[in-house]
């Protein structure tokens, strides 16, 4: 973002005044048409132990006998999750609201995707989990997914089994899984359209990875994954290596736990169609035993501190990028409010603030994908997973997704301390510049002049630990019958308009005059 011509601020009683110039915000760039997607974590899919909920009575428990997999990842304590039976991905209201989101990618991935077995069989699933995996994914639980996956009209992201139950007696990776489900996928008309090898690959040990595991060992699974999906899924985008927790707070906290990208690209070579990491700042108040340096706070939710931590791990892996896979495309697979489910406020508006920004300052960073985790699971979720209501960051998801556009605009305007805006193209008008106003001061006031009418659409909240969300004043709900309600803008005409503290604005701006959109 370029800095403000002095000229255009000028200091109020309680707020700054800046005057936009819609014809000369030059264009930074483009992101993919799927940019805002989301996950649906493996152990949803075919039950299990997910983080455990900080009001534990609100997920229903289920027999043991109906449990697929109750194995938790290695190092981590058993304590911090809880059973989940599969997500019912049939749920008209579910498919209502993600299909409400439009076009997106869908992640089916996450750690306990590194150790589950495809039973690639009709026959009902074995009792327990083959030696070398711990959990166990269906043909229907599957099929649930692809059906999801094409009502929705997304386009599916996956990654593969990595534990030892996929390895010879060499310990080297086989493909004879992968295949399974590639083949499975092909009968049922469905489509992997891109995958990571292994999730997390800088966490391996905890993802299920052999004993000893190392970037040596990763670059010989990557050899054999390489050749075995140009043969047998040419079209799938290889992405890779999906790494988390380096470039930030967490890098302190792991310490020596952790493979090095760097490692692990190095002895990879230039191989993945598109660079791939997950963007966590910290962890959540479940993994406070990983140390303070690893947590974070309400009161510091807001701070350009906290939200410029997207830019700094951004900034770390896109060094790696260009050393090692120039010129790819950068995609974040997973991100959301921290690690370890979330924190108590990923599920109210104060994280909204969070997740705006950080998808307006990294698709100025030429980020092309940000997949949040999740879309209906743990407290970093788009919705409730018990209600299927929608939380405040699915209300912003579904402005941003309404209004828009790929082409990623420089709004002329910066060093505003707790201001932030990004400009895109409006969404499917030519010729329109769509606008996002983030005051993220909790005092001061802002005012803003625009030269042309538009259509206002503000966020807040009567307390910024609410799970529920005002539009213009009005509480933002669901229709009875599980759809969302048409979102409509105030009218404004042309002058200074103010923004209010703790609050995000929308604003949309036909025949704006920008050759660029």
């Amino acid at each position: 973002m370029s800095t403000t011509d002095p000229e255009t601020i000028e200091r109020g009683s309680d707020r700054f005044l800046l005057t936009l110039d819609l014809a000369k915000m030059s264009r930074m760039g483009t992101v993919d048409q799927r940019f805002q997607s989301s996950n649906v974590e493996m152990i949803e899919v075919i039950g299990g132990r997910f983080w455990k909920p900080y009001n534990q009575n609100s997920v229903s428990q289920a027999p043991s006998s109906s449990r697929s997999s109750d194995a938790t990842p290695a190092g981590m304590d058993a304590n911090l999750y809880q059973y989940r039976p599969p997500i019912d991905l049939s749920n008209p209201r579910l498919r209502k609201l993600a299909a409400a989101l439009g076009s997106a990618y869908v992640r089916v991935s996450g750690t306990w995707a590194n150790t589950v077995y495809f039973h690639d069989s009709d026959e009902p699933q074995p009792a327990t989990p083959p030696e070398g995996f711990n959990g166990v994914l269906t043909r229907q639980q599957w099929k649930g997914v692809i059906d999801f996956v094409q009502a929705i009209d997304a386009k599916l992201v996956t990654s593969f089994a990595t534990s030892s139950g996929t390895r010879d007696a060499a310990g080297d990776w086989t493909p004879d899984q992968a295949r399974r489900l590639l083949d499975y996928t092909h009968t049922i008309n469905g489509n992997i359209a891109a995958a990571e090898f292994m999730n997390e690959p800088t966490y391996a040990a905890m993802g299920g990875a052999p004993k000893g595991y190392d970037a040596i060992a990763y670059g010989r699974d990557i050899e054999v994954f390489r050749s075995f999906i140009n043969q047998a899924a040419p079209e799938m985008l290889f992405l890779g290596p999906g790494s988390v927790g380096e470039g930030g707070a967490l890098t302190t906290a792991m310490g020596g736990s952790m493979l090095k990208t760097e490692d692990l690209l190095t002895a990879t070579g230039s191989v993945f169609d598109v660079f791939s990491y997950h963007l966590y700042a910290a962890a959540s108040q479940r993994c406070a035993s990983m140390g303070a340096d690893s947590q974070t706070t309400e009161a510091a939710a807001l701070s350009e501190e906290w939200l410029s931590s997207s830019d700094t791990i951004h900034a770390f892996y896109a060094k790696l990028r260009d050393r090692f896979e120039p010129g790819k495309p950068i995609w974040i697979t997973e991100t959301a409010e921290s690690a370890c489910g979330g924190n108590p406020w990923a599920s109210t508006f104060l994280d909204t603030f969070r997740y705006l920004d950080q998808h307006g300052r990294l698709a100025q960073r030429g980020v092309q994908v940000i997949a949040h985790n999740t879309l209906a699971s743990s407290d970093y979720g788009l919705l409730d997973e018990n209600t299927l209501e929608p939380r405040p960051n699915y209300w912003a998801a579904l402005l941003w997704h309404q209004l828009m556009g790929t082409t990623v605009l420089n709004p002329g305007v910066s060093g505003v301390a707790n201001l932030y805006l990004y400009a895109h193209s409006l969404r499917d008008r030519p010729g329109g510049v769509a606008l996002l106003v983030i005051n993220a001061d909790r005092q001061n006031s802002y005012d803003i002049a625009i030269p042309i009418p538009a259509d206002r659409y503000t966020l807040t909240a009567q307390q910024l630990l609410d799970t529920t969300v005002l539009l213009n004043g009005r509480k933002l709900q669901v229709n009875s019958d599980g759809s969302v309600p048409q979102l409509v803008g105030s009218s404004v005409s042309p002058g200074h308009l103010r923004f209010e503290p703790t609050s995000i604005t929308f604003l949309t701006m036909l025949d704006a005059g920008n050759r660029s959109v």
